[in-house]
């Protein structure tokens, strides 16, 4: 294997050659036993396409039947079945076109042309979108599919369609579940991963699927890409139905309920309350009852609301009265409290007591009986972003004393927006990252660890936040026999390949020194780390 920092040998040059006119010696005679092999599957996978259509219709005979009980409650899902069935019918199509492209090209005939022509099992045929037959004359044909394929850029036109058909069929979805992951997982078109072990080649989804494979082994790759394709429509349209009935609710009894608008009351604000029924009846409305009065009802709530006047825990409750359709009277009784405070503020910071520069600092704010979205937070020192999770604090400038930084809580309270408190922040610098090999900052190393290390790292020692540190440049610097040094760089964290040889003549008690060592971290910065030096034991 040659790299930049290896240079291939005249013998290694002459093998490599040797192995490149085996690969096509070998791929110009595809056994027939393989091609046989690619045939029969084939001709199993366009049955189980055929079998999905199959069950694809009888879902869109379901969704029709749901339908016509329940237009109003159905629409919407139907809508979004036929949108996606349209999506996946336009790529299945192109895939089948691209099929008939090649074939067509590699000399393929229709069967209709054909005169007295009785159709093999020996002989492989696919079908177009119009239903017509078409024979594929030769199936160890390897320069047509590289050449539809790959130089016209049929592979980088699918490849396109199905990242767009994929990210039509998520925006159908719920942000979260397994319907997503499946539609990730089937119509996935990243590159395949380079692996070191083959020469670190780096391959394209393309040149993965269909460089240099005989146009049967083609042909049935596309089929399986059709099927992983209406599998997809299949799992999305059992998911689509499944939603028709999600949101309904089915209720077998009763049971009294309590929605305070919030059970945390500042000092001066008024305690508001909801109480329902959790099976609601439009055509009645039942009698709610607290401290012996009715309360107001609103579409089948009744409206609790009592001024905090003061601070402390104050418990209420009630009953309720509904009708049965008998006529009989059912009372549901129910209990509830509420908490009255002096305005307050938490600020947390999820780390630790301070914040560090040119990086994301996570914090959580929160005023207890306040929702999160009505919170307002700034800083005096940098900015904030607000995450699902919490803020992000991007500081500007360094505060060791903590004189300049500050974290400001305001809510929105009723309308109005009141000051819930601040609290004061220390802004550093991320500490500088330690070099390291074998885990090591220096001391005696075996040689042998020494030889199976790749290079130098950098490691953050007792720092709680997720930050990485990459070397960029090093030099390394032996000393030989009669006292003379010699020093090799790199322009990396990797060992070159002269340092790795020098590594090799090393003997026990020499002492080989690291310096000129610079990292870049995620924070935007180059640090000049401190040497580091090993006796080889």
């Amino acid at each position: 294997m040659g790299t930049k920092n290896c240079p291939e040998t005249p013998r290694q040059k002459m093998i490599n050659m040797m192995y490149l006119v085996l690969l096509a010696m070998m791929a110009l005679n595809v056994a027939s036993e393989v091609l046989d092999a690619f045939r029969i599957v084939d001709t199993s996978l366009l049955q189980t396409l055929k079998s999905l259509d199959q069950k694809n219709d009888q879902l869109f005979a379901s969704f029709n039947q749901a339908y016509e009980l329940n237009q109003e409650k159905v629409k919407p899902w139907l809508d979004k079945a036929n949108q996606v069935k349209s999506g996946v019918d336009s790529l299945l199509n192109k895939i089948t076109d691209i099929k008939e492209e090649m074939v067509i090209r590699a000399g393929g005939t229709y069967i209709a042309t054909i005169e007295d022509y009785k159709v093999s099992p020996d002989r492989s045929y696919i079908t177009n979108t119009k239903g017509d037959t078409i024979l594929i004359k030769k199936d160890d044909e390897l320069n047509v599919p590289s050449e539809v394929m790959i130089r016209l850029k049929r592979a980088t036109e699918l490849k396109e369609s199905i990242s767009s058909l994929r990210e039509e069929l998520l925006a159908l979805v719920e942000e979260e579940g397994p319907i997503r992951t499946s539609i990730i997982q089937d119509l996935d078109t990243s590159d395949p991963r380079s692996r070191l072990k083959e020469g670190g080649e780096k391959k394209t989804w393309e040149s993965e699927h269909f460089e240099n494979k005989p146009i049967i082994a083609v042909i049935a790759l596309l089929s399986k890409i059709q099927i992983d394709i209406q599998n997809t429509e299949t799992n999305i349209l059992n998911y689509l139905y499944s939603q028709i009935d999600a949101s309904s609710f089915k209720f077998n009894k009763l049971n009294a309920v309590v929605i305070p608008r919030s059970s945390y009351v500042l000092e001066g604000d008024v305690y508001h309350a909801k109480v329902f029924l959790a099976a609601e009846d439009t055509t009645q409305q039942p009698e709610i009852i607290v401290n012996n009065k009715s309360l107001r009802i609103e579409d089948g709530k009744g409206i609790f609301e009592v001024p905090a006047s003061s601070a402390g825990t104050f418990n209420w409750s009630g009953l309720i009265n509904f009708k049965t359709p008998e006529g009989a009277i059912n009372t549901y009784r129910f209990e509830q409290e509420y908490q009255v405070g002096k305005p307050s503020v938490t600020i947390s910071p999820t780390k630790m007591n301070v914040f560090y520069l040119n990086i994301p600092n996570p914090i959580s704010v929160s005023v207890p009986g306040v929702p999160s979205e009505n919170l307002s937070v700034s800083v005096t020192n940098g900015r904030i972003e607000k995450r699902p999770d919490g803020y992000l604090v991007y500081p500007t400038k360094e505060d060791i004393n903590g004189k300049e930084t500050k974290v400001v809580v305001n809510a929105n309270i009723n309308g109005v927006n009141r000051s819930m408190g601040q609290m004061v922040f220390r802004v550093k610098r991320v500490p500088d990252p330690l070099a390291t090999i074998a885990e090591k900052n220096g001391g005696v190393l075996r040689k042998e660890d020494l030889m199976a290390e790749q290079g130098v790292f950098a490691s953050l020692v007792d720092f709680d936040f997720d930050l990485k540190f990459v070397i960029t440049q090093f030099d390394v610097t032996i000393t030989g026999a009669g006292g003379y040094t010699n020093t090799w760089s790199s322009k990396s964290n990797r060992f070159t390949a002269e340092q790795k040889q020098q590594f090799g003549n090393l003997q026990p008690g020499s002492i080989i020194y690291f310096d000129n060592i610079v990292a870049h971290g995620d924070d935007n910065t180059n640090r000049e780390l401190s040497p580091i030096s090993f006796k080889i034991r």
